[in-house]
Order: structure tokens, then C-alpha cells, then sequence
């Protein structure tokens, strides 16, 4: 027997025994719908309200639907399998990911398709069960105080140590990152630590100073404190 007859009893008996029935298609897709839908939910919660995007919520339900979809069309045809690889290598997607988290949940809509097209419906239950109670486990951890940024807009007549007298009264701890000196102005930016309930004493007292034109107090992802 040559290679190529052995090759295509191969293929033959592989795709035999993979034929799905109409039930078997409806109930796959069903999984995937509810499964998916379930990650929709589950992005809701977990998300900063900053970042949410409700069309990229959506497309997860759909990423679990249509990869579903495509595995089962692999399993009934070598031939679309062959093109199906050569068709997603010559994809590229460009849309940049604003959150980390949104790579998790992009992976997990997809491994949800994959699951469910090879009809493993309580692998991909208790995957997202399990993944769940991991996210909304660590979610809810406190963050640590992380560093804020202290934005300093002033006249060229600012005391200098006198700020940096009040740094060392208020924050536990600061470091000058940047200064810019200009004919009317001087811009400086401050990495500080300073704890919660004297945050707003301690921009109290240093727009105190007639020297100052404004005061900004951010976190390093760009959020207003």
C-alpha cells in the first residue's frame, strides 16, 4: 500500500468519525452562546468602568461563537482545515489592547470556541467556573498605595524649599523626576507617597503659595486623583 492511499484511509476514517448531527451543531453552538455571553458578564464586572467597551464586551461573544464554528468545520474536512490555516496565517489584527486584562478574556472567548467545537462541554464549564473564581478572587484584593505624581505649575519667583519643606511634612517619601525652567514659568513633576487622608490637606496647603498657578495630583496610569 503506498503512502498515499494510507494517507487518505487516514483521513477518511478520521472524518467518519467525527460527523456531527444537527442536534450535535445546535447543542455545540448553544454552549458557546451561553458561554460566551457568561464572559460578556463576567468583563462587565471585572473591568475598570475607565477602559469598559461595550463593543469589545460584544465581540467576545462572538469570538466564542464563530471559533466554535470554525473548529467544527475543521472536523468535517481536511481540505477546509489545509485552508483555514492558510486563511488565519495570513491575518494580522493591528487593534492595540488598552488593558492587560483584555488579553485574558480575549484568550478565554477563544479557548471557549475551541472547547466547545470538540464537544468538550464540562471542560469548558468548569474552565470558566474555575477562571471566574480566580479573577473575582484577585480583583477584590486590595491594591497596594501605589506612587502618585505630583504636577507643579509655577511662577519663576517660587521658593523651591519651601515645596520641598512640605514633602518632607506630608509624604513618606519623594524623588523629583523632571524640571522645566521657561522666561515665566517653571513646570516640575514629583514622585510622591503619601497616605490617603492627607491628600487633600496637603494640596490645601501647598496652593497656599501665591507662586503656584496649578496643582495636579495623579496616578501613574493617568488617572486624576
Amino acid at each position: 500500500m503506498s503512502l498515499e492511499n494510507l494517507l487518505q484511509e487516514s483521513f477518511s476514517d478520521q472524518l467518519s468519525s467525527t460527523q456531527v448531527t444537527f442536534p450535535d451543531i445546535m447543542s455545540m453552538l448553544l454552549v458557546a452562546t451561553i458561554l460566551g455571553i457568561y464572559i460578556f458578564f463576567i468583563y462587565r464586572l471585572v473591568c475598570k468602568k475607565t477602559f469598559y467597551s461595550k463593543s469589545f464586551a460584544i465581540s467576545l461573544v462572538a469570538v466564542a461563537i464563530i471559533t466554535s464554528i470554525i473548529i467544527l468545520a475543521i472536523k468535517q474536512s481536511i481540505v477546509i482545515s489545509l485552508g483555514m490555516v492558510g486563511a488565519l496565517s495570513i491575518v494580522r489584527f493591528r487593534t492595540p489592547v488598552k488593558e492587560p486584562i483584555d488579553l485574558v478574556f480575549i484568550f478565554w472567548a477563544i479557548a471557549i470556541g475551541i472547547i466547545c467545537g470538540a464537544n468538550l462541554y464540562e471542560v469548558a464549564i468548569m474552565g470558566s467556573i474555575m477562571i471566574t473564581i480566580i479573577l473575582l478572587s484577585l480583583h477584590f484584593v486590595p491594591n497596594i498605595h501605589n506612587s502618585l505624581l505630583l504636577v507643579v505649575n509655577a511662577n519663576n519667583a517660587i521658593n523651591e524649599d519651601g515645596i520641598i519643606e512640605l514633602l518632607k511634612q506630608y509624604t513618606e517619601s519623594y524623588s523629583i523626576r523632571s524640571r522645566n525652567y521657561n522666561k515665566e514659568s517653571v513646570d516640575f513633576i514629583v514622585e510622591i507617597k503619601i497616605k490617603k487622608d492627607k491628600e487633600q490637606e496637603f494640596l490645601k496647603k501647598i496652593t497656599e503659595n501665591e507662586t503656584i498657578y496649578n496643582v495636579s495630583l495623579m496616578t501613574h496610569d493617568g488617572e486624576i486623583v
